[in-house]
């Protein structure tokens, strides 16, 4: 096995609708399927078994190729907090954990998601390798998630999401 780096990318996003719609949206494959590493135009499989130890699964399938994207609920506390691991197979057998909190606010509520990020190391790499290796994958990570976040955004304060890829 290689040896490999971690970083965690934390973000804080606020929606207009109560914690339990943001929550369902993580959990539900009819809401997975629009904005969850996915659109609803190239989602091909949403699955969700959402208890401790339940798996989840994504593949979409864009200009010719599939993506699948799996993991494992570790933890659900209803409303507030939910941990779960993200893997895509086909690039790598490390895990990252993601974690989403959500806290009430007046007619709102607000999330944080962290994500702990395993960032692989190739033969020879420098450390300056390694560390450019870290950088981009926080920002690629980041840049994903901006945008499926205005996704969220959208489907739970809407109930769709407009853009279909």
């Amino acid at each position: 096995m290689n040896k490999f780096s971690t970083t965690t990318l934390t973000m804080t996003r606020n929606f207009d609708v109560a914690s339990e719609r943001v929550f369902d949206a993580w959990l539900n494959p009819e809401m997975m399927r629009k904005w969850f590493f996915t659109l609803e135009g190239t989602n091909k499989v949403a699955q969700s078994n959402p208890h401790v130890g339940g798996a989840w699964e994504i593949i979409d399938q864009r200009y010719g190729t599939e993506y699948r994207a799996i993991g494992e609920y570790l933890e659900i506390d209803p409303l507030k907090k939910l941990v779960f691991t993200f893997k895509m197979p086909q690039f790598s057998d490390l895990e990252d954990t993601i974690t989403v909190e959500l806290k009430e606010r007046q007619a709102a509520c607000e999330m944080t998601f962290s994500q702990h990020i395993v960032v692989p190391h190739e033969k020879n790499w420098t450390k300056d390798d390694i560390e450019n290796a870290i950088k981009e994958s926080h920002e690629g990570s980041e840049d994903g998630w901006n945008l499926m976040f205005m996704g969220l955004k959208e489907l739970v304060e809407t109930g769709k999401v407009s853009y279909t890829g």
